[in-house]
């Protein structure tokens, strides 16, 4: 089994890339970038903005809550910029003694202090030509600030015991989960940096204030974490109900820590409202998902009683027929009553369902967000559905797979 990480993680994914040949249509499309996931109307404009400032090389300063997907925003910007061939490089600052910090971040000469046996690149020459994430800018001393100024200023910094100038063709992208205005006011941060920083922000909210992305959220963790060897998690309707009235302190991060540990402890059944920690076991969530799941059960026994008396199933397309081209055909009846030998009834379902969702994207020409409406669903429900049963989704457009 391999270890996970997902995107959010800020150790998650590979800051060199070996793509060449960025233009600016890459960069307006965002060809490339593994944007933050998400349909909330919030999460859709920082993917707006994200490509928008990509296409330049102004700095960028990202603000949230620990655990929300600072770096993610920031690999996204460099990924779709014209920078995507040269190094992404990130530094937190506040994991680095303050002492160690230059060194760290301009480099050293040979000798320059005891311990410095031989020269070494600082992270700026190491993004030379690319992007350098600055993480928990908030934590930098006020020494560091001032030499951070100067380099935002004039663009150039020498090594620890040097004085020969190097040029700093970076593209400085930083991030904190403090009020830096508030850091100002006590004046524990420059106010000349913070201007120098924030000349784009980009403000991540947390997970609490974008509830209706939590089941999409979830899914794509647990399928990330498939492909990686986990067991893939499946949530019930009850026990999303309830993930949904907790008020998330650690964001999507512990949302991944959460989906890793149910992998561990559930396996690939289907997990339910007492297979979660004890955090999660407050009485009114329990009681609330609950009843959410009877209605649903209910409805759907409704549902498919009306489907069994409309017999307006139809046969499905074949497999391996884009959904564009598939040829409908003529509805076959279905069986109202229990064959003798009996039925797995789960199968039986999500054959009807199955047959359904292609009859509606068929109609729809393969709009997904068209087919959505046809049978009544929200557009990210029709998603994950079409992942259910390996219908490729691309770009509002969905075809089968073989």
């Amino acid at each position: 089994m391999g270890t996970f990480s997902a995107d959010w993680d800020t150790a998650a994914t590979s800051g060199n890339s070996s793509r060449t040949g960025v233009t600016a249509d890459r960069c307006e499309s965002g060809q490339g970038a593994r944007l933050p996931s998400g349909e909330c109307p919030r999460i859709r404009a920082i993917n707006r903005s994200i490509l928008q400032v990509a296409a330049h090389d102004s700095t960028v300063l990202v603000l949230g809550e620990s655990g929300t997907g600072k770096e993610v925003v920031a690999r996204a910007i460099h990924d779709a910029s014209r920078r995507a061939a040269r190094p992404f490089v990130p530094v937190n600052c506040g994991a680095i003694p303050a002492e160690l910090l230059e060194s760290e971040l301009f480099g050293h000469e040979k000798g320059a202090f005891t311990g410095a046996i031989s020269t070494r690149q600082g992270r700026f020459e190491i993004a030379n030509g690319g992007t350098l994430f600055l993480d928990e800018i908030g934590d930098m001393s006020p020494v560091m600030q001032v030499k951070l100024l100067r380099v935002l200023q004039e663009r150039v910094f020498e090594r620890v015991g040097s004085n020969t100038p190097i040029r700093a063709d970076v593209r400085i992208v930083a991030a904190t989960h403090q009020d830096l205005e508030a850091a100002i006011e006590r004046g524990s941060f420059r106010r000349d940096l913070y201007y120098r920083l924030c000349v784009f922000p980009i403000e991540m909210p947390p997970l609490r204030e974008r509830l209706d992305d939590l089941e999409l959220l979830a899914n794509e963790i647990a399928e990330r974490q498939s492909e990686s060897g986990w067991p893939r998690v499946r949530l019930s309707r009850a026990a999303l109900t309830v993930l949904r009235g907790y008020h998330w302190p650690g964001n999507v991060r512990e949302l991944a820590n959460l989906i890793e540990r149910l992998a561990v402890e559930c396996g690939d059944r289907v997990v339910r409202p007492e297979d979660l920690p004890g955090r999660f076991q407050q009485a009114d969530w329990i009681q609330a998902a609950l009843a959410e799941e009877q209605e649903h059960l209910d409805a759907q026994a409704a549902s498919t009683e009306s489907l069994e008396r409309a017999e307006l199933v139809a046969p499905l397309p074949d497999p391996g027929v884009p959904v564009g081209e598939a040829i409908a055909v003529p509805p076959s009846p279905l069986q109202a009553e229990l064959p003798n030998d009996g039925l797995e009834l789960r199968g039986y379902l999500n054959d009807i369902e199955r047959r359904l969702i292609d009859q509606a994207l068929l109609r729809s020409n393969g709009v997904v967000a068209h087919a959505a409406r046809l049978l009544g669903l929200r557009r990210t429900t029709l998603v994950e559905k079409l992942r259910k049963f390996s219908i490729a989704v691309d770009d509002g457009e969905a075809s089968l797979e073989s």
